[in-house]
């Protein structure tokens, strides 16, 4: 039999259906593959969700962020736990720098005192310690050696003391003299100084600002639990009818005060310190025309220390002939008047109570009278102020 002839034509297009064919083939043998991939990628999954989201090694929880989240800003420090009430006393640097003086005062531990307010800075412009970290300091001539900030630190927390730094901010006889750029101006030429011939600096002065909080910021390093400011406010006494106030800003001068205290928090409690200031006993009874009004303070404060010392009130304040004579009463009607302007804040008010004789001879009953007054005023505790460093024991007991 004879093969019938072949057509060229028909062996080309014969060759082209056999590579579509091998073409064909090769996409449904990598569809395949894809197939596969995805079926191990689900099994995966699977697995994963069935041991509850987390991974088989390390039992962490799968994250869902992107690389960016994943680096997360440092948390900030959490304060030191705070006494569910406030008994403390105020000790001078001077006094801090006597050997075992300060152990003197943790030994009020066993009396009922829980808090003591050292002096960081005081009204003299000297900071206690030689190195705050701050150059300007030591270039001035205010770093002092009074103590060790971190050893005082160290020995109040092991004695189960709550440690409040003070620093004194705008009266500073020390910085004005030496930079008398920073300082209020005398009109006619020179710095301009108080009654008792102290220098001030400028309130308005964003340097001034941070030199401060510069030195309250070491104390914190220390491991101080909390810096209150003092003397954040205008001056009061002298001829401040000659004072200038370089730089200063249209707004009243509780903005200024306030907007000091503002940048100090931002500054001091992301590390971890609670932020307080220290204020006139009648701020909160009248317009001082100093710059502490309480409410607008509050808002950026943890704690506002009214000094409501019963001496320091004229004849017929809070309609009392002698304020003095009466010191529980005194009391009670000055912090009557902060509740009601702290109204709605969360600050806390922490009294500063006379443990001084002024006026007359003040006794334990005196102390007393003004410490019950504070309890009943639902105040978060108290500080007693004595400047010579002696405090009347007795008062310092639990309720």
């Amino acid at each position: 039999m004879l093969l019938e002839p072949v057509d060229p034509n028909e062996r080309f297009r014969e060759r082209r259906r056999q590579s579509r064919r091998r073409r064909a083939a090769r996409r449904v043998f990598l569809l395949g593959l894809v197939a596969v991939a995805a079926a191990v990628v689900a099994l995966g999954m699977t697995f994963l969700n069935d041991w509850g989201g987390r991974t088989p090694m390390t039992g962490a929880e799968p994250s869902t962020s992107s690389p960016a989240e994943q680096t997360a800003a440092p948390t900030a420090p959490e304060p030191s736990p705070l006494p569910e009430e406030i008994r403390g006393v105020h000790v001078t640097m001077a006094l801090a720098s006597l050997e075992g003086k300060l152990d003197d005062y943790f030994a009020l531990r066993g009396a009922g005192l829980n808090t003591i307010e050292l002096d960081v800075k005081d009204e003299n412009g000297d900071v206690a310690f030689r190195r705050p970290g701050v150059p300007l300091a030591r270039a001035v001539g205010a770093a002092q050696r009074y103590y060790n900030p971190r050893e005082a630190a160290r020995a109040a927390k092991e004695a189960g003391i709550y440690l409040i730094g003070r620093v004194v901010v705008f009266e500073d006889p020390v910085l004005s003299t030496r930079r008398p750029q920073l300082a209020v101006k005398r009109r006619g030429g020179g710095v301009w100084t108080n009654s008792a011939g102290l220098g001030w600096t400028n309130p308005y002065d964003k340097r001034v600002w941070k030199y401060n909080v510069d030195i309250a910021a070491a104390a914190v390093k220390a491991g101080f639990d909390e810096i209150m400011f003092d003397y954040a406010r205008f001056p009061t006494d002298g001829d401040l009818s000659s004072a200038v106030f370089r730089g200063k800003k249209k707004e009243h001068k509780s903005t200024t005060i306030a907007r000091f205290v503002e940048y100090a928090r931002e500054r001091l409690q992301p590390m971890g310190a609670r932020v307080s200031a220290a204020v006139f006993g009648l701020t909160a009874t009248r317009e001082m025309g100093i710059g502490q009004r309480p409410r607008r303070l509050a808002q950026h404060l943890d704690a506002i220390y009214p000094m409501v010392y019963p001496s320091h009130f004229g004849p017929g304040e809070y309609r009392l002939d002698d304020p003095n004579a009466v010191p529980g009463i005194t009391v009670a009607r000055a912090l009557r008047d902060f509740r009601r302007v702290l109204r709605g804040r969360d600050t806390l008010v922490v009294p500063w109570l006379q443990d001084f004789s002024l006026g007359r001879e003040y006794t334990l009953e005196d102390v007393n009278a003004q410490i019950l007054a504070a309890r009943d005023a639902n105040a978060g505790g108290f500080l007693l102020w004595n400047p010579s460093g002696v405090y009347t024991k007795a008062a310092l007991a639990e309720p």
